[in-house]
Parts: structure tokens; C-alpha cells; sequence
């Protein structure tokens, strides 16, 4: 028994000296970690001192006691790292300093960490040549370097690290010719926007022109090089006997040639012919509301023209057509059977601009058709132009219609598109809505990506997020049962100056279940199942997919007809997990280099409201305050430019 006693003891007591060396490590990573933040600071790293473990803390994560990632993006560090800090974070596999305004050079024992698989400090002021400890970090997977101020010439040493997938080192000044790097298999390059020089390398010819524009660079995928005499390509072919006579047409093919160009000169003909008769057409295709005898035959038909899901906004794609088509049979019918005729019941003091008959002979323009039923541009002949929706699959009674809709129409806040008037029959259903011109979030965002387009910069892409946001608010102050229902971008209006108006809100109440197809699943929650019944926490959700879309630019899963979508919380959180947040933005945001903080809080902001778990949302309230707060921010780096840097400041 004395040997086994004998045991244990050593087994205990050797537990008892890996715990105590497990601690001290721990201890000397935390003030390793306390250190950095002493040196270069950080507006949000709030870090509690007084606890044991900095396991803890905001952007540290450990594996077995140690720390093995250190997430520090967009946090506002300044300043020079000294020496001194990483030699005690020896097990880091991850170091994320991307997107702060961090000076000089790298510190020397950045080294110590040979596990580090993963480093990312683009967007920074670091300057001086690239290292040459890095290229003693084996395990280095990722590198991204770029928006930096480095300078030299490019390292030959990349060929040292072989398991190297990823390397960035753009808007950099660089020097000198690209070295060969033979002994590296790359998945990802990007050398644009330094000062080298010479031929691409042969192994490096296989990535885009992206990867190389804003150099003195040549050869493929660019411009061949003086004195190369044509593509290696070109020569292997015409290296083959009698290659010269490839160069000569033969006389069947200068009549193919002067055949199709006949050909395609009369199609030119005819298509101009064509667009001037539709353009006639479309003049004159207005007609008087009241005359229309069989509205029910025109939805189908509209529907297959490839009517966009804009909701209120959007383009009409050049279908002018009669709004509220039997409307005016419909009231007939309801006389001539002894009851009363129907009206427009307005909501309000307003004043009443206009009437049933005024609207029934107003001409109208397709909007779109979307989740409730089709809305409509009515021009009236005195008055207002107005927004129509045309319901559709309305189950409830009159009486449950009036009280429900009369709530909406109660709702008044800068941030909604008004409810003006509602009419209410056997046969038909109409709202009448203030008509918003700018149409819809969706349609500005994914309508016109050709060379006319007007880029969409943060101030206005941050202040309809923040319209929408107040919004959505006040629905969820009106009691802890209001709730929206159907957040997506067709359902966000916008005004002259881009103010954002939300629309459609309270209608999910009013249809069947029907009249919500799967094309906005891309904005749904995961707990929702009925779509007549959403949380307020549901409604924060989506708008975390709205704003996901605001920031990426791409449309959700199913959210446009006719087009694709991604799963954009998942694709994001992805990308973000791999750390390659510059990626994420739409490209017409990259320009704003001065908000880079701002739209990675905004991005934080969209992830944690599209949180799988509806308790890890934060609330309607919470997210105007955060936007507010980063909208002011920004303003102040915009002002204090202005007074520092006026010309710069025009430039952008």
C-alpha cells in the first residue's frame, strides 16, 4: 500500500506544479495584455483589472489557460507597440490589429510567437521595411499588410514561409521587382498600389488584374512587357508551319462578315422602330380609373412583365395602368343593392384634398407588387400625388378591418409613411399612402448598377439606417405586442433628401397567411413560423438584415424576384470569422476611409441584432442609441478635418 500512497503524492504534487506554472503563465499573459493597452490605449477596451483571468475580457480568447487569440479591430489604438509584449503571448495563434492608426515598426518580439497562424494589421500607420522575423513564423497561414505605409523592397523571404496562403500587402510603397516566389502555393495576392517594378512572376500570373494595377508592372495578366514580342501563347501558335496563312480571310469569310454586318445593322433598324412606338405607347397609356371593367385579369399579366417586389417604391417599368380598378363597380353595385355607397375614410384633421371619384379617375403607374398586394402612383387631376395598395387575401370582417386599420392609420412619427385614408368593400380594399419619390431602399441599393449610377455614400447610407431605426422604435413604444412584421429594404421609402420612411407596418394582422411567400425568408428570424406573428425581437432581427444589406450591398436570400441572394447573416460572420472585414463592405463605401471604425461598429451593430437567440438581441432602443452615438462620431472626424485639412477634406 506504501508505494501506491507513494504515487498518488507525486501525482498530486506534479498536478499541483502544472496548476501553479499554468497560473503564473496566465498572470504574465495578463499583464502582457495590460501593458498593450497602457502603451497604444483603446477607447473600448474596458478591461476589468481586477479580475484573474483576462480570459474574460473583450476580444481574448484562451485554450487551456493560455491566450490564444487577441481580436482588436476598429478600436481606436494609436500609437508605437513596444518591445517587450508578445514575448509573454507566446501561444497566440491569432492577432487581429486591423483598422487603427498604430505607428512605426512591428515590435522584434513578435517572433516569439511561432504558433501564430493568423496576422492581420492592415488599415494602420506602420511603416519601415517588412520585417524579417516574420518570415521566421512557420505556421503563418494569413497575412494581411495592406493600407499601410511599409516601404523597400519586396522580401525574397515569403519563400520561407510554405504553409503561407494569403498575402495582402496593397496600398503599401513597396519598391523593386515582385521575387519569385516558386516555393509558395497562394490562394489569395494583392500587391496593387506600391511603387515596384518589372514583370510579374510566372507563378503569379494566374490572379487578376486587381492584384498588380497601380505599379510600374508588366506581363500577364497586364500589359506585355518592352521587348516581349507577343503572348507566349501566340507565339507556340504561330511557331506551327504555315501559321502565316492563318492571318489571311478567305473570300467566304468576308461575306459571312459582310452578311451579319447587314443583318446587324436591320435589327438595329428595327429595334429603334420598336422602342419609338413603346415610348408612344407608354403617353397614352394612361386611362381613366373608372373604365376599367376587369381589373382582377390585369395582376397575372403584370406579374409575369417581371414587376419588381418594391412595395410603394421602385420603378414601374413603364406599365401604366388603372390603380383601383373595380372600385367604382364595385361601389355601383353596392347602391343599386339598397346600401350605402362607400367613401374614403380618412384618418385625422387633415384636410380632404381629394375623394373616391377624384381617385377612381386619377391615372395611375405600377410601383410593384409585393408581400400585401400591389401599390400603385396615382396622379391626381386636383391634388396630390398619392401611393394606392390594393390588398389582397383580406380574411377578416369589416368591422376587425376598421378597428385594425384605424390603429395604423393612429400612427404618427417623422419616421413612417402616413396612412392617409383607407376604403373598404365587399370586393376591394384600398390604402392610401403619401407617395415617397426616391421609392424604395431596395431599388436605390440594387436598381441601377450601371455607369449613371449615383454612389451611395456612408452619411446617407448611416442616416437611412438610423431613420429606419427610429422608425421601427416608435412601433415597439406603441406596447410590448406591436411589432412591424415585415422589415426589408422594398418596405423602406425614401423621400427627396433620403430620409428614410418605413412602410407597411400593421398589415401582417390584416391578410392570410398566403400573402407572405417564401421570397422574404432572407429577413425572417429563425423562431418565426407564422408570419402574421412576429416579436419585437423578430422585427430586430430582420432589421439586422436590413442593415447587413445596407453595408455589403448585396440583397438577402430570396429578398428580389428574378434574382440571386445570399444567406448575408451567415456569409458575413464568415467572412468576418476569418478576418477579412474589408471585403464585407460594399465597394462604394471603401472610399471613406476616415468612417473605417464607424462602419465596422455599424457591422458589430447588424451581427449582434441578427443574433440567432432572440435574448442576445438587443432592443429597438438599444440600436438607435449605438447608431446615434456613431453617427455623432463621425460627424466630429468629418469637422475636425474640415478645420485641419480643407483641401483634403474636398477632395473626398
Amino acid at each position: 500500500m506504501l508505494p501506491h500512497k507513494h504515487t498518488l503524492v507525486v501525482v498530486a504534487a506534479t498536478l499541483a506544479l502544472m496548476l501553479a506554472a499554468a497560473d503564473a503563465d496566465l498572470a504574465a499573459e495578463r499583464a502582457a495584455l495590460l501593458a498593450l493597452r497602457s502603451a497604444v490605449g483603446g477607447r473600448t477596451l474596458f478591461w476589468n483589472a481586477t479580475r484573474d483571468s483576462p480570459c474574460t475580457w473583450a476580444g481574448v480568447q484562451c485554450e487551456r489557460d493560455h491566450v490564444v487569440e487577441l481580436h482588436l479591430p476598429g478600436v481606436a489604438l494609436s500609437g508605437q507597440i513596444p518591445v517587450g509584449i508578445f514575448g509573454n503571448l507566446t501561444q497566440l495563434r491569432t492577432l487581429s490589429l486591423r483598422f487603427n492608426a498604430l505607428r512605426g515598426s512591428l515590435p522584434s518580439d513578435l517572433a516569439k510567437c511561432v504558433n501564430l497562424r493568423n496576422l492581420y494589421i492592415q488599415r494602420n500607420l506602420l511603416s519601415g521595411a517588412i520585417p524579417s522575423f516574420l518570415f521566421e513564423l512557420p505556421d503563418l497561414v494569413r497575412l494581411n499588410m495592406g493600407f499601410n505605409n511599409f516601404s523597400g523592397p519586396f522580401p525574397t523571404g515569403f519563400n520561407s514561409l510554405t504553409r503561407l496562403k494569403t498575402l495582402f500587402v496593397e496600398n503599401n510603397q513597396l519598391s523593386g521587382p515582385i521575387p519569385n516566389l516558386s516555393k509558395l502555393s497562394l490562394d489569395q495576392f494583392n500587391v496593387s498600389n506600391n511603387l515596384l517594378n518589372g514583370s510579374v512572376p510566372l507563378n503569379l500570373r494566374t490572379f487578376p488584374q486587381d492584384s498588380f494595377l497601380g505599379n510600374s508592372l508588366c506581363g500577364r495578366p497586364l500589359s506585355l512587357c518592352p521587348g516581349d514580342i507577343a503572348d507566349p501563347i501566340s507565339v507556340d501558335n504561330n511557331s506551327k508551319p504555315n501559321s502565316h496563312t492563318s492571318h489571311k480571310l478567305s473570300a467566304g469569310a468576308i461575306a459571312g462578315i459582310v452578311v451579319g454586318s447587314v443583318v446587324f445593322l436591320l435589327l438595329l433598324v428595327f429595334l429603334f422602330i420598336f422602342l419609338c412606338r413603346s415610348k408612344t405607347a407608354k403617353k397614352t397609356s394612361a386611362v381613366d380609373i373608372a373604365t376599367v371593367k376587369h381589373p382582377e385579369a390585369d395582376a397575372p399579366v403584370l406579374a409575369e412583365k417581371g414587376i419588381p417586389d418594391v412595395e410603394n417604391g421602385g420603378h414601374a417599368n413603364g406599365n401604366s395602368v388603372a390603380a383601383v380598378t373595380a372600385v367604382s363597380a364595385g361601389n355601383k353595385a353596392e347602391v343599386n343593392g339598397g346600401g350605402a355607397a362607400k367613401k374614403l375614410v380618412f384618418f385625422g384633421n387633415a384636410a380632404r384634398a381629394f375623394d373616391l371619384e377624384d381617385l377612381l379617375r386619377a391615372s395611375a403607374e405600377v410601383l410593384g407588387k409585393g408581400t400585401f398586394g400591389t401599390a400603385y402612383k396615382a396622379v391626381l387631376e386636383a391634388g396630390p400625388v398619392v401611393a394606392v395598395k390594393r390588398l389582397k387575401d383580406v380574411t377578416i370582417s369589416e368591422k376587425e378591418f376598421k378597428e385594425k386599420i384605424e390603429a395604423v392609420g393612429a400612427m404618427d412619427h417623422e419616421s413612417l409613411v402616413p396612412l392617409r385614408a383607407f376604403y373598404f368593400s365587399r370586393d376591394e380594399k384600398l390604402l392610401v399612402y403619401d407617395y415617397m419619390p426616391m421609392g424604395s431602399l431596395s431599388a436605390l441599393l440594387h436598381g441601377n448598377k450601371g455607369a449613371g449610377r449615383t454612389p451611395l455614400n456612408w452619411e446617407v447610407r448611416s442616416g437611412i439606417a438610423l431613420g429606419a431605426a427610429r422608425g421601427i422604435e416608435y412601433l415597439h413604444s406603441r406596447g410590448p405586442n406591436v411589432s412591424h412584421g415585415n422589415i426589408k429594404s422594398s418596405n423602406i421609402l425614401l423621400t427627396k433628401s433620403y430620409d428614410a420612411r418605413v412602410s407597411d407596418f400593421g398589415l401582417a394582422h390584416l391578410v392570410g397567411p398566403s400573402s407572405t411567400p417564401n421570397r422574404v425568408a432572407g429577413y425572417r428570424a429563425p423562431e418565426v413560423t407564422d408570419p402574421r406573428r412576429v416579436s419585437q425581437k423578430a422585427d430586430v432581427y430582420s432589421f439586422g438584415v436590413l442593415l447587413l444589406e445596407l453595408l455589403t450591398g448585396k440583397a438577402p436570400t430570396h429578398a428580389l424576384l428574378n434574382e440571386e441572394g445570399v444567406d448575408l447573416p451567415r456569409w458575413v460572420q464568415s467572412v468576418v470569422r476569418e478576418e477579412w472585414t474589408s471585403e464585407v463592405f460594399d465597394l462604394e463605401l471603401l472610399r471613406y476611409q476616415n468612417v473605417e471604425e464607424e462602419m465596422v461598429q455599424l457591422l458589430q451593430l447588424a451581427v449582434d441584432c441578427a443574433a440567432q437567440y432572440p435574448d442576445k438581441r438587443p432592443s429597438m432602443s438599444e440600436v438607435v442609441r449605438s447608431i446615434e452615438e456613431l453617427r455623432r462620431s463621425s460627424l466630429k472626424e468629418d469637422q475636425d478635418q474640415i478645420q485641419h485639412d480643407p483641401v483634403n477634406d474636398m477632395e473626398l
